[in-house]
């Protein structure tokens, strides 16, 4: 972890950003290679930006990995995907521990094999005590899927009684969500050029910020990072009001 750069973002930075992880495949097929290439490069290149964190004045980084729309893909990029997944856990999980990072996942995991769930929990307990960053993995997650699951447990909790339908609002239903520990993100970021939010985050990004840049994943780099978070400090963020 670095520890001698100064902090390059002023206070009004952003403390939690969310990354739609995109062009991985691309980037690999670009440079004649298989498109799981492009994935283990860009898994790299998440461990690089999750470092930058603390420096550039980041406490929450939410990482989009696999979309529950994802599952179209081709048979062998799935099960390479699956494969990539659990040796990040396991090749990771010491250094995360030793780096303060806590991390946690959210998205539907019953579709997952039992390893990987395995993994993952092993994971979030392990890190459990950290606090320097919050790293939030969304693995089979999409967010109408979220907003789904999240009514469902609402609704049973009416019918049991247990909350009643007068007191439901929206404050109630986030507190269903898989984020409901988190802060809102106020910056989303989206690699490859593309301009649209994917599924992601659609209730907590209500207010969030959005930049979409060329770059592909792969090619992220730290002082790219510091330099998107930097314009963030120059948006006017009125949430609804009028600046007089």
């Amino acid at each position: 972890m670095a520890t001698g750069e100064q902090n390059t973002i002023p206070d009004s930075g952003p403390r939690h950003v969310a990354c739609i992880m995109d062009g991985n495949g691309r980037w690999a097929k670009s440079r004649g290679r298989p498109r799981l290439f492009g994935h283990h490069m860009g898994a790299r290149r998440v461990k690089e930006i999750v470092r930058a964190c603390p420096d550039l004045g980041v406490k929450y980084l939410t990482i989009f990995a696999f979309s529950t729309e994802n599952w179209k893909r081709t048979q062998s990029e799935v099960a390479g995907l699956m494969k990539l997944f659990r040796r990040y856990i396991q090749r990771e999980a010491r250094d995360l521990l030793a780096e303060g990072v806590r991390v946690r996942f959210i998205g539907d995991r019953v579709r997952l094999d039992d390893k990987l769930v395995r993994l993952m929990d092993e994971l979030e307990l392990l890190t459990s005590r950290n606090d320097r960053v919050h790293l939030t993995i969304a693995l089979n997650y999409g967010g109408r899927d979220e907003l789904g699951r999240a009514t469902k447990r609402l609704a049973a909790e009416v019918a049991a009684g247990r909350l009643s339908p007068a007191d439901v609002d929206e404050t109630t239903l986030a507190r269903f969500l898989d984020t409901h520990v988190l802060p809102d993100p106020d910056l989303v970021i989206r690699t490859s050029g593309e301009a649209r939010i994917s599924n992601f985050l659609l209730w907590q990004s209500a207010y969030a910020e959005y930049e979409f840049i060329d770059t592909l994943w792969p090619d992220f780099t730290k002082a790219e990072f510091a330099r998107v978070l930097g314009g963030f400090g120059a948006r006017d963020r009125r949430f609804g009001a009028v600046t007089a």
